[in-house]
């Protein structure tokens, strides 16, 4: 039997988010990379709080601070006052890049 292109196009869709929480699976993605998440907001909360805690100590062996990132991430999906905060990071951070290739 022939595979109808529909999910096709449904993955295709899926990969173009890069980063960001996905609504419909529940995972959090990172470029290439998906990892799952709890479907519960507090559990969601407690693992972007630990990991934000944990990046705080990234001078230490095995934590780092790529904790914090990703921690921020995590919760800017259920908290609006982190995801404000983060879209608006990133806006700063885009007309950053921005002019600075414009200056080049």
């Amino acid at each position: 039997m022939a595979q109808s292109a529909e999910p096709r196009a449904l993955d295709r869709e899926r990969k173009t988010v890069r980063f960001g929480m996905d609504p419909e699976s529940g995972r959090l993605a990172l470029g290439s990379w998906q990892i799952p998440m709890p479907r519960s907001r507090a559990g969601r909360i407690v693992i972007g709080a630990t990991l934000i805690t944990c990046g705080t100590l990234g001078f230490l062996p095995v934590l780092g601070f790529w904790m914090l990132p990703l921690g921020i991430l995590v919760l800017s999906h259920d908290l609006h006052f982190v995801r404000r905060r983060r879209r608006k990071t990133v806006v700063w951070w885009q007309r950053r890049r921005q002019a600075r290739e414009d200056n080049r």
